[in-house]
């Protein structure tokens, strides 16, 4: 299946037209791994842009078989797919145009914004994730959400400026005179991504032709990291995309609460503070429910073991100090968590706990701890189980 590779790089045509979807190339090798599950292709040439430079490869087709991934080794670029192709014969490639555009957009709003950080503040962009949820940029250095604000803003202008984004291969001695961001050092011929009087970065990835075609750019959030900031954003459809999602839950949150949008902070929080209410009636007629009880056990009663639903820890706590104060052997409360499964307060006034505990643990596989009066955790056994066994302690 494998015939002598040449070690030339894989001609890279998505570096000549980003917007080339369909190309024919020549199968070079074809490689089984992972037990024949997939097989890594390398082909004369591509369009696939791989995995490189913090962004997902492209997807696609290659002879009508879904390309599972691609990744790029010393200018040779691998096609994942999970039939083999055979060696010397001619096939033909499709990306997914979509994926492909989408990605564009992204990597081209990226640019501006760490172009516009860098000229305004000195910061270098140090981190770029671009995957098929989420697309993040780090800075060394912090911005207000002010600061921000306005960069987003800026960004929107160039946007709309629809200014020309240009890539290219200066020679070594345009190199040496030229201004450029890049992450790390290169060898050999550098890619340069330039957009007038905004950017200019080193980048091997595809990029739209134009700024007008990003759509537009919005930050989602922004928080401290590694000393400087994260920043997650989207451009264009995936803007799009995620401003429909957000006006459909709007929508169903105004009909289900009967309130407008302009409402609705004030109808939720009204919802919280109803709810909050209940809750703490919720939890005071539980404990008096407990506490009458816990009353009508005989106090001659010297161990007192109470299984029970949906209790919050504090009327826990508070029952096992109102047992304790009133029975001298072991006192316990288990409040059931999912099935066969319990939260638990273990105490006694005269004995020491953790003794019960330690075996809970060996012989059912209980977690917690305490102190010699009063120990607490959780258990998956069944309630014949944990009596059985505290039985046997007492």
């Amino acid at each position: 299946m494998e015939m002598e590779q040449s070690m030339t790089e894989t001609i890279k045509l998505y570096d000549r037209d980003a917007y080339a979807t369909e190309f024919d190339a020549v199968v070079l090798s074809c490689e089984a791994m992972d037990d024949g599950a997939v097989y890594r292709i390398v082909l004369d040439q591509t369009l696939f842009f791989p995995e490189e430079g913090g962004q997902t490869p492209d997807r696609g087709e290659l002879a009508g078989e879904p390309v599972l991934d691609v990744q790029i080794k010393q200018g040779i670029v691998y096609h994942k797919l999970a039939k083999p192709l055979v060696p010397g014969t001619a096939v033909h490639g499709k990306i997914d145009w979509t994926h492909r555009f989408y990605n564009m957009q992204q990597h081209s709003g990226e640019h501006i914004f760490s172009g516009l950080v860098h000229r305004a503040y000195g910061y270098d962009n140090v981190g770029f994730h671009l995957s098929n949820q989420i697309v993040t940029m780090d800075f060394n250095g912090v911005l207000s959400e002010a600061q921000a604000e306005e960069l987003e803003r800026k960004v929107n202008e160039i946007i709309v400026k629809n200014l020309p984004i240009q890539t290219g291969y200066p020679t070594a001695e345009e190199l040496a005179v030229l201004e450029y961001r890049s992450k790390i050092e290169l060898d050999g011929p550098v890619r340069i991504v330039t957009i007038p009087e905004v950017d200019a970065c080193a980048c091997c990835a595809p990029h739209v032709a134009r700024t007008g075609e990003i759509g537009m750019f919005k930050i989602m959030n922004m928080q401290s990291y590694k000393g400087g900031v994260r920043i997650s954003f989207l451009c264009g459809f995936r803007a799009l995309a995620d401003y429909r999602q957000r006006i459909q839950v709007i929508s169903e949150l105004s009909a289900g609460l009967s309130a407008g949008q302009e409402m609705l902070v004030m109808a939720v929080e009204k919802l919280k503070n109803a709810n909050q209410e209940l809750k703490y009636k919720l939890t005071g007629e539980k404990q008096r429910y407990l506490t009458e009880k816990i009353a009508a056990i005989p106090k001659e009663q010297e161990h007192v073991l109470l299984f029970e639903e949906d209790l919050e820890p504090l009327v826990v706590r508070n029952a096992v100090n109102q047992l304790t104060a009133e029975h001298t052997g072991i006192c316990a409360v288990f409040t059931a968590a999912g099935e066969n499964g319990y939260q638990f307060i273990l105490a006694s006034a005269a004995q020491d706990v953790r003794e019960i505990m330690k075996e809970m643990k060996e012989k059912l596989g209980a977690r917690g701890g305490g102190s010699a009066a009063m120990v607490q955790g959780s258990v998956q056994a069944t309630q014949a189980q944990l009596l059985d066994l505290l039985r046997k302690a007492e």
